[in-house]
Formats: C-alpha cells, structure tokens, sequence
C-alpha cells in the first residue's frame, strides 16, 4: 500500500499554528524572564545568603530537578485549585515554566558565581572600585561568560519544553498540531510540520544567542 503524503489541509490551517506559535513564543519569552529572575535571586542566596536561606532554596531546586515538568504542571493546573487557588490554563503554564527554569537557572548561575575567584574581587576593591563596579565588571559579566553556553542550552530547552503545557489544554503550537490531526486525519504530516516548526525555532533561538554572546564579550 503505497501511502499518499497530503500536506494542503494541513497548511490550509496555517492561522490556526500560526496562534499556536504566538502562544509557544510568548510562553517562551515569560518563562525566560521570570526563570532568568528566580534563577538570578536563587543563584544569590546560596552564594551569598545565610544557612537558612540557602537550604530553603537547595529544597526548591533539588523538588524541581527532580520531579517531572508534566507533574509540576498538572499540580499548579489541576491541583491547586483544591487548595481554593486556580489559574487559566496559559497562567499555569507560565507560571510553571518560570518555576522549573528557575530551579535549573540557579544552578546554572550559582556555578558561575563560585567559579570568580574571591581574590578577584578584593583585586576589585583595593583598585577603588565601588561595589556596584566589583559586581559589574568583576563578577557579573566574567561569571555570565562561563556559563553563557549551558544557560543558553537551558533557554532552547525551555522553549522546546512549551509542548507540555497542551497537556492542559493551553493553545500552544502542540496543542494546534493536535486539533488539526483530529480534524484531518494526517498524522505524518501534521507531526512532520510541527516537528519543522520546532527545529526552526530552537535554530533560531540558538543563532539569537550565538549573535548576543557576540554583542556582550567580542570586546571583553
């Protein structure tokens, strides 16, 4: 049985992905900041605060790193709401992609953070520099250097990630894929372009970062 590719119905529903694609790349955008955010503050805390503290944000990111995404998902989606506390499905979404970006973000951060040698920073002060100067030129930019490419990685499987979030019924470039499978009845060629679209995306997202790593140290 030879197997007759028809890829027009799917193209004829090119609005419907492209909302499907507007909702995966705001996703994508919300949960980077909001991750990069947590991340940024958590990394922070278990460099820099005191015992407390950074085993409150060891226990958040060990339960996140070591719990499925889906299930992080479906327990602010479906769970929550039991506790008197609920969100529409593209909140939940958002709110959880934050989270789970945020657990791994710090890490990430933290890494990069310890990887400043404390002796570079008394170098920093004994040159005159104020403490806004030390962090900027002696801990910031030198610490995002080290692990710009793993943050990056971190960010492309973020977006990659957004898929879950049709699980919940939020409208994403997945969730659109779906409704026109059901409505077609061509698998293959349904997948195929979504599976296109979503190696496009992460190219894309890996050349923006390739051209912002250029931007931020070419001359440092």
């Amino acid at each position: 049985m030879t197997y007759s590719f028809q890829f027009r119905d799917v193209f004829a529903a090119w609005e419907f992905l492209l909302d499907g694609l507007t909702l995966t790349l705001l996703l994508s955008a919300v949960g980077m900041v909001a991750g990069l955010t947590i991340g940024a503050a958590g990394a922070a805390i278990r460099v820099y605060g005191g015992p407390w503290p950074r085993r409150i944000v060891s226990g958040y990111v060990e339960a996140i790193r070591n719990t499925p995404l889906i299930v992080q998902l479906f327990l602010v989606f479906f769970g929550l709401p039991g506790l008197g506390i609920k969100f529409d499905a593209e909140t939940a979404a958002m709110l959880t992609l934050s989270v789970n970006l945020g657990a791994y973000t710090t890490e990430i951060l933290r890494a990069g953070l310890e990887a400043i040698p404390k002796s570079q920073l008394e170098a920093g002060r004994s040159l005159g520099l104020s403490g806004w100067q030390v962090f900027r030129h002696v801990v910031f930019f030198p610490a995002l250097k080290v692990i710009y490419p793993a943050l990056a990685s971190q960010l492309v499987l973020l977006m990659l990630a957004t898929s879950v979030v049709s699980q919940i019924s939020a409208q994403d470039l997945f969730h659109a894929a779906s409704i026109i499978q059901s409505r077609t009845f061509r698998d293959f060629e349904v997948y195929a372009v979504v599976a296109v679209a979503y190696l496009a995306l992460a190219l894309i997202f890996r050349a923006f970062f390739a051209v912002l790593h250029h931007l931020l140290f070419a001359r440092r």
